[in-house]
């Protein structure tokens, strides 16, 4: 062997060595089921959001967990019951820390809808249900479980990793991310960030790791037909139902034009490895000139997350208008959720929405605000982006590692305009789907440590001296 090659054989050794030593001690069933009982103990605090006091009754929960083990942390308040929580392990400072986090507010539940309890944390059939095992205090307590696993093992560190659980995702920002960023930023500033957003699955016999390395950003408008009330027996040419009606119609049908970016154009290139091959062959011939149109329609009526990954999206979701059967109402409002990709300019899309209407009788009302911050993808060759490539070949072997843009959005929006370069990661899903926000939630119990293992991997490979 030359000497070139055998310098890089030792320090490919060494560099298995740092990575694989600290996990060879670990008791992977302990570490599942201690993340398991975390997850399970979250679930039993109801913090639905709009809060009832339950994000702060979560972090001391954690902060008593933290203290258990010797660990400090403080919780940062901006309205009482609204909780955050930021611990730390120190490092030697060699290089910038690593940010774990996961919000532990959750949406709310229509009981009967349930077939369990949806805050009793239980396990069956090999699942833990519970309102937030998917989305987010499965993550949170993951993140948790390795925190206190790097804390245990006595590793030596080049960053300080950091943990925090955030309140006020779903829906209330300002009192969490938005809050710790603004008035405590030293607490959680970080080189990465890992956060929600991503998931493993099962798709043609491999793991499908995916990397949420952008995200779409919530851009709501409304439409507004007006019109003269009456009777309802005299109907009238400028009914605002039959308007709006119409509007909504032609929305239905009207797409705003496919754009790609890094982070889609990957996605594509790398799911078609693994999908079936009639399915390969429309991800890998949708930017094809001779074929797009006809490949982007396929996706349109047949695979939804593709054809809102190709575009800015628009649903209308709510229709309000009128309040007696027999009286014309005066005017009628529908609200659209509009998903744009990140760089979409928001005046040529309220244009072209009334181009597409082209009725003077509905009004198309704009954003009333910024909405979450916009930055550009995060890099694919960054150290944190291979270090997620290597935790997929060491835990799932013969899978891929696949970057997302998300269709939804989170608090990784606000940390990467603060300049932290943020990644979304999730737990392995089989066949319970993606049940985040939807009835009998639940996670498996082997995909909660199969994440364990996921993350612990890529902390020490990335913080690891």
């Amino acid at each position: 062997m030359r000497p070139s090659r055998r310098r890089a054989a030792a320090v490919a050794v060494a560099v298995f060595a740092l990575t694989a030593a600290p996990a060879a001690g670990q008791n992977w069933d302990r570490a599942r089921d201690e993340a398991v009982e975390i997850l399970r103990s979250m679930i039993r605090i109801d913090s639905s959001d709009p809060a009832n006091g339950g994000e702060t009754k979560v972090v001391e929960y954690v902060r008593d967990l933290l203290a258990a083990e010797g660990i400090e942390s403080r919780i940062y308040e901006m309205e009482p019951g609204r909780g955050n929580l930021v611990a730390r392990i120190r490092g030697n400072g060699s290089k910038r820390p690593i940010l774990l986090m996961g919000h532990i507010d959750v949406v709310g539940v229509e009981p009967d809808l349930w077939s369990v309890d949806a805050f009793e944390g239980i396990v069956k059939d090999g699942y833990v249900w519970g309102r937030g095992a998917q989305d987010d205090k499965g993550m949170s307590a993951v993140a948790l479980q390795v925190f206190i696993m790097i804390k245990r093992s006595g590793v030596e560190l080049d960053r300080d990793v950091i943990y925090m659980a955030n309140a006020g995702e779903e829906g209330s920002p300002r009192v969490g991310i938005e809050y710790m960023i603004r008035e405590h930023f030293d607490e959680i500033d970080a080189e990465f960030a890992l956060n929600e957003g991503g998931s493993t699955t099962v798709q043609g016999g491999r793991h499908v790791v995916g990397v949420a390395t952008t995200e779409k950003v919530g851009r709501g408008m409304q439409l507004v037909a007006r019109g003269t009330s009456g009777h309802g027996s005299r109907p009238r040419p400028d009914n605002p139902i039959v308007h709006l009606g119409a509007a909504v119609g032609k929305l239905g049908t009207w797409q705003p034009p496919m754009r790609l970016n890094d982070t889609t154009r990957e996605w594509f290139r790398r799911m078609a490895e693994v999908l079936p091959p009639e399915h390969a062959f429309l991800y890998r011939n949708v930017e094809d000139p001779d074929l797009t149109e006809m490949i982007q329609e396929k996706l349109r009526l047949t695979d939804f997350t593709a054809n809102s990954t190709l575009r800015t999206s628009i649903s209308p979701n709510i229709i309000e208008g009128g309040f007696r059967s027999n009286v014309i109402p005066g005017d009628a409002t529908a609200r659209l959720d509009i998903r744009a990709l990140p760089d979409e300019d928001v005046a040529w899309l309220v244009s072209e929405i009334e181009r597409v209407i082209d009725d003077p009788l509905v009004e198309v009302i704009p954003p009333s605000g910024p909405g979450r911050p916009v930055s550009p993808p995060m890099p694919m060759d960054s150290e944190m982006f291979r270090a997620l490539e290597n935790a997929q070949k060491a835990v799932f072997p013969g899978g891929v590692t696949v970057p997302v843009m998300l269709t939804g959005a989170t608090d990784s929006a606000q940390l990467r305009a603060a300049g932290v370069l943020t990644y979304g990661i999730g737990s392995v899903m089989g066949d319970e789907g993606a049940l985040a926000h939807g009835n009998d939630e639940r996670v498996s119990v082997e995909g909660v440590g199969q994440f364990v293992r996921f993350l612990h991997h890529v902390v020490i490979e990335v913080a690891g001296s």
